[in-house]
């Protein structure tokens, strides 16, 4: 019996020592999230309730706004901040937001950040009618901007139905951040061969921190602290990765983005940090374990 049909269970410490990434044992990995929030539909998220306890329609004003003024002003905040440190993200993009704010999209791909799949625009595949076809033309349009094979995804939301990892091997997807379940990298089954999980991350993401929690405005820097101060220990035995799931409109309000400032260059401060994307981080990480493949494959195929 398994708890995961598709993830073989292994404790954290049994876990093979992997080797270090050029020679730097700490990976950080920022996620920023654009997206396209459809001012027609009812908004993925709020910040501000419609009052007299009536859910908000459409038009959601205010809350359009909050993930607009992300786009406007919290992404080229973030690109500044990120561009004078000679660092690159992986760009979380919905692909239609080439459609509707190309001049951002232009603005991305000059920074070279990986482009990494997360839906058409905000709305999780478990809700969409045809769900390869949305997959498919997702991958066309951004390997259509950067002129590269898309080779990582999150869905939007998270959201997968029980065929989703399946049909993003069929369409030629490596990486797959939605199983948020290991500090690691980790060998996944699908249907169309073995992918590889890479780690997002719910406790050093500014949604929960802010949106969810409410958390004061340094809590991310709080939180980076402390999980530094962990990992200082576990580093001697095991690599280890933070990774940044982020939002233009949360993280990229000044009183946010002067607190992850600090969380950066504290980073960097060090000398055992490397910056790395989605599929710096997927190719390492298949080098590191090239049996990984075969093993979850004989896995699955014991459990038949």
């Amino acid at each position: 019996m398994v708890s995961n049909p598709r993830i073989p269970f292994q404790l954290g410490d049994d876990r093979p020592s992997l080797p270090a990434f050029n020679g730097k044992r700490l990976l950080v990995h920022l996620c920023m999230n654009i997206e396209y929030w459809p001012i027609e539909r009812p908004m993925p998220r709020g910040v501000l309730p419609a009052p007299h306890g009536v859910a908000a329609a459409p038009p959601d004003v205010p809350n359009f706004s909050w993930v607009e003024y992300g786009l406007r002003c919290g992404m080229p905040r973030i690109m500044g901040m990120l561009a004078e440190r000679n660092i690159k993200a992986s760009a979380f993009m919905n692909a239609q937001v080439s459609d509707v704010y190309p001049r951002l999209t232009d603005r991305v791909l000059q920074a070279e950040w990986e482009l990494v799949g997360h839906g058409w625009f905000q709305q999780s595949l478990k809700q969409v009618d045809d769900e390869e076809e949305v997959i498919i033309r997702c991958l066309k349009r951004l390997e259509a901007l950067s002129g590269q094979k898309t080779r990582a995804w999150l869905g939007a939301g998270l959201g997968e139905t029980e065929r989703t990892p399946d049909l993003l091997r069929k369409h030629g997807v490596e990486f797959l951040h939605d199983w948020v379940l290991d500090d690691l990298p980790f060998w996944m089954w699908t249907e169309h061969g073995p992918m590889v999980g890479l780690p997002y991350t719910f406790e050093l993401n500014d949604v929960p921190i802010y949106a969810i929690q409410h958390g004061a405005s340094d809590e991310i820097l709080t939180r980076t602290k402390a999980t530094l101060d962990v990992f200082e220990r576990e580093l001697e035995h095991q690599v280890r990765i933070i990774t940044f799931g982020l939002h233009p409109h949360i993280i990229g309000v000044p009183h946010v983005a002067h607190q992850f400032e600090k969380a950066i260059d504290l980073l960097i401060q060090r000398d055992d940090t490397v910056f790395v994307t989605s599929s710096q981080m997927g190719d390492w990480f298949t080098n590191a374990d090239p049996d990984g493949a075969a093993q979850v494959q004989a896995w699955k195929e014991a459990q038949r």
